[in-house]
């Protein structure tokens, strides 16, 4: 009975990543850059898939994107709903065109014009990133507060004509000693003096009880999708149970309203953030290479053209990230 004999210099059927076998017509590198935006792109479905799934579990207490992102930078107090947010996708598509360009370029062996649109790439990626952290900033530090029931419930301050108020508009300050928590002088479960509010409880309770046109907005959506106003005499109830004051969002409080919502925030554009620098940092590296002419003496801009796949991938990304969680 014969025997097969398979030697290790046997390279006919299996591929050994060099350019004699090239699986779908792509090189190795192709290949490997494909399985990992393939498997990058499981893992944001799955962070979508479950913010689409907490919402719509408590779709009566969601934030509004419109109440959220309402900021713009040199435009303090002038309310432009998403206008920023807009803003951003789109310089961060314009950046996968300068991309478009750069490899095309690449393609025709062009090192200025790839080094012009590699540059401008990277101009756009870095005012994207800056710009999330802007956003992160407005969005951590808050800009009307909030009180916090002690059942849990949020709730906010309007107007008659159902305008936000902040609370530095109506708080008062009381003769109260209000004694910051130190690590000398609590214990490891209680907070530390930087997350002591501006105001305490009694404060709000007391300007509140001293604006008698002010009214209260809960979280739950009415059924044209907005909030709950309530009556003076609701307001004041409601204001009664109040065990928390509540400015900007964090990880365990959340004055825009549902704390998932914070958490997702922070997670998925935090996890997207990361990309896009990660992207930034390798479209330096590769934008060096192409000024020393590393590219242009292997008469290849494959790196190139690897990276870019990376670059329409994180685009790609941010195109659902803004649909799904600034949009819908």
């Amino acid at each position: 009975m014969g025997a097969t004999v398979t030697t290790a210099n046997n390279d006919e059927k299996t591929w050994g990543g060099g350019h004699e076998i090239q699986p779908l017509g792509a090189s190795y590198g192709k290949m490997m850059m494909w399985f990992f935006i393939v498997s990058d792109a499981l893992t944001f479905s799955g962070f979508l898939g479950a913010y689409g799934f907490s919402r719509f579990k408590f779709i009566e207490t969601w934030p509004l994107a419109d109440d959220v992102f309402t900021h713009f930078p040199f435009m303090h107090g002038v309310s432009a709903p998403m206008y920023y947010v807009a803003l951003m996708t789109f310089i961060l598509i314009f950046s996968s065109v300068t991309m478009v360009l750069a490899v095309d370029a690449g393609h025709q062996l062009k090192k200025t014009k790839v080094a012009i649109y590699m540059f401008l790439t990277i101009i756009g990626g870095l005012i994207f990133v800056g710009s999330q952290a802007w956003e992160w900033k407005n969005f951590i530090k808050g800009e009307y507060g909030a009180v916090e029931t002690v059942g849990g419930s949020l709730l906010q301050f309007v107007d008659k004509d159902g305008k936000r108020v902040a609370l530095a508009d109506f708080a008062v300050k009381l003769p109260e000693q209000r004694e910051a928590l130190t690590r000398s002088k609590s214990t490891w479960f209680m907070q530390d003096a930087e997350t002591l509010p501006t105001y305490s409880v009694a404060e709000v309770q007391a300007g509140f009880k001293a604006h008698p046109e002010l009214l209260i907005r809960t979280e739950k959506l009415t059924a044209e999708k907005k909030k709950t106003v309530l009556t003076r005499a609701e307001s004041e109830t409601h204001l009664a149970s109040a065990k928390y004051v509540v400015e900007g969002a964090n990880l365990i409080r959340n004055e825009y309203g549902n704390k998932l919502f914070a958490d997702f925030f922070f997670f998925i554009t935090g996890f997207h953030g990361f990309h896009v620098f990660s992207g930034v940092i390798i479209n330096i590296i590769i934008f060096f290479n192409v000024l020393l002419g590393t590219y242009e003496k292997r008469r290849s801009y494959e790196m190139v053209e690897k990276v870019g796949l990376y670059w329409h991938f994180v685009d790609l990304v941010w195109v659902f990230v803004f649909t799904v969680f600034y949009l819908v």
